[in-house]
């Protein structure tokens, strides 16, 4: 897992190489700078909504517990998760904020 995904002060943001769109609820997207497609999902497709400004995990949870039934502990847990995959994929970036 991406050392980030545990610094409290870190953000994470759209890459900007990505074509996306919405099929029946769910987003769709296509990475140009690799060529593969993804299909994100409900609920993925939220947090990529989200992270089109940057966003930290405890605004995405904050967020998605909002909208969804879901504690804290286990929406971080798979918040987490689903950005680790969007990393590896180089289909978001991340900063961490000066101290």
């Amino acid at each position: 897992m991406n050392p980030n995904l545990t610094a409290r002060a870190a953000t994470f943001v759209q890459n900007g190489d990505s074509l996306v769109s919405d099929m029946n609820g769910e987003k769709v997207m296509m990475s140009i700078q690799n060529g593969k497609y993804y299909n994100l999902g409900a609920i993925g497709g939220r947090i990529w909504e989200l992270v089109a400004v940057p966003q930290t995990i405890e605004q995405l949870a904050t967020a998605l517990m909002e909208e969804y039934e879901v504690d804290r502990d286990t929406c971080e847990a798979q918040v987490r998760q689903f950005l680790d995959h969007l990393l590896q994929e180089k289909l978001i970036k991340t900063e961490i904020a000066p101290a």
